[in-house]
């Protein structure tokens, strides 16, 4: 065995444990880990897309019990790039998590190219973006009101790197939905088919059922349209 199955053995072991018998702590709520983390399958999708990718940079947004981050981390060490990097931002892993996803991936190893910045997206994405960060894909799943996932989207498509994956969790949400529409119909955003293949999860807007995650692809070239080609959303 390679020292990168090594590696991305250990993270499996992590994922598994995790999987089958929730994180070591979870915040008050009965069934909280259930609630809010990302489904197994849906992990595995996000990994396999990543790896189909071959993405070395991974920004995210939001961190839990790091379902999703795990996920990335096994396609991070699984391509095995040298310069591998995964910037993980959540101002509330220590308050109200107790920093368990954070320890969670320290056990996987993969605090050797995890970063995880405390912080409100708002101010670390601007951030990241002056100190000329470029990442191959994001997975969006901080919060969940309108004017904030609007904000992380509009970042990240200066940060992801043009033709570049964003990968939004609860696209179900109408607030998530809506904020992510306004870059599907004006800014050239493509939705990737079949990334997340499966059952549809939960209800999106109108009451139809939507799926939990999608994949976008941003255009070869950043689109800047005119206002006077505004498209409702």
């Amino acid at each position: 065995m390679t020292k990168t199955d090594e590696r991305a053995a250990q993270v499996r072991e992590v994922r598994r444990r995790l999987v089958q018998d929730g994180p070591p702590r979870t915040r008050d709520p009965e069934a909280d880990f259930e609630t809010v983390t990302v489904p197994e399958r849906h992990c595995d999708q996000l990994r396999d897309l990543l790896i189909a990718e071959k993405a070395a940079t991974v920004v995210e947004v939001g961190l839990a019990y790091a379902s999703s981050a795990l996920a990335i981390g096994e396609a991070l060490v699984t391509i095995d790039r040298p310069n591998a990097r995964h910037i993980i931002i959540d101002p509330f892993q220590e308050r109200e998590f107790s920093n368990v996803g954070w320890d969670l991936l320290c056990s996987a190893g993969l605090e050797t190219i995890a970063t995880l910045v405390a912080a409100p997206s708002s101010l670390v994405l601007p951030q990241l973006l002056t100190e000329g960060f470029v990442a191959d894909a994001a997975f969006v799943d901080g919060s969940h009101r309108f004017h904030e996932v609007f904000v992380d989207l509009y970042f990240l498509r200066k940060v992801v790197r043009p033709g570049g994956l964003i990968v939004i969790d609860d696209d179900w949400w109408p607030s998530v939905h809506t904020a992510v529409q306004y870059y599907e119909k004006n800014l050239g955003w493509a939705v990737v088919p079949h990334a997340f293949p499966g059952e549809a999860v939960g209800v999106g807007p109108q009451g139809k059922n939507g799926a939990r995650c999608k994949a976008y692809r941003l255009p070869d070239a950043p689109v800047e349209p005119s206002f006077e080609e505004f498209r409702t959303f």
